[in-house]
């Protein structure tokens, strides 16, 4: 059975919490652990990225969820309806970026520090935390990088080349939160680079949240996404030698 406690992670002007899932199979050495940072959604570390953590857990990965707003609504959960919706958006849209992503890579330090192992983390991040996992794998050295429609990619691409580590990025064609010119960046912004790849879903917007159906899910797509992105992290997760650029 899957493992799962709270860690605490040092952050400036205080700490957050981070949610911790330890895989069943212990098979691993620490030298060759592999652990990701799973980064929410606007609604928080709710029912969502807690199902995320522990498909990920089961698929053999050390998993960390920080909680992003701690420093605006620590512990803040929203439901997957319009309701909950507009409550994220409103806490979501008191949140500093610049600050979330520094918080976020103060965890992936205390991570790697639990994990044991000589591989640093991936980052894995949805929506608002799409947008984050690419600002920590400009700011930071993950292992590998996957986010899934992070609306601010696009506002970042000029950092580029600061990025050292694979990542992989999921669009859906139709979505009304990035218009597909700035999927367009994205994929211009990448050609020739190895390591980084494109996949764009015949979805809307964040069509992985199965926890928000009449908003947002789209089965088929969320099913083709996630074998992609396990296949991603299967291939990348195996030494920290991996490097692009």
């Amino acid at each position: 059975m899957t493992e799962v406690r709270t860690d605490s992670v040092r952050c400036d002007g205080g700490s957050m919490d981070l949610s911790v899932w330890q895989p069943a199979d212990h098979s691993s050495t620490a030298a060759d652990r592999r652990s990701i940072l799973l980064i929410q959604e606007i609604f928080g570390v709710g029912q969502y990225i807690r199902d995320v953590a522990a498909r990920l857990a089961e698929a053999g990965y050390l998993v960390g969820a920080p909680d992003v707003f701690w420093r605006i609504r620590p512990n803040f959960q929203a439901s997957g309806d319009q309701a909950g919706l507009q409550e994220a958006l409103a806490v979501a849209g008191r949140l500093d970026r610049s600050q979330a992503i520094t918080d976020c890579c103060a965890a992936i330090e205390r991570l790697h520090e639990i994990s044991g192992s000589s591989l640093r983390p991936a980052v894995l991040g949805f929506c608002l935390g799409g947008t984050l996992a690419w600002g920590v794998a400009i700011e930071d050295s993950p292992s590998a990088c996957v986010s899934y429609y992070g609306s601010g990619v696009a506002d970042m691409l000029q950092k580029i080349g600061a990025v050292r580590c694979p990542t992989l990025f999921h669009f859906g064609d139709d979505d009304p939160y990035i218009p597909n010119e700035s999927v367009d960046h994205v994929v211009a912004a990448i050609a020739r680079r190895p390591g980084f790849v494109v996949n764009i879903e015949r979805a809307g917007h964040a069509f992985d949240n199965h926890q928000a159906v009449e908003l947002f899910y789209n089965e088929s797509a969320a099913k083709a996404a996630w074998a992609k992105t396990l296949a991603f992290l299967d291939t990348h997760l195996r030494t920290d030698e991996r490097r692009v650029g």
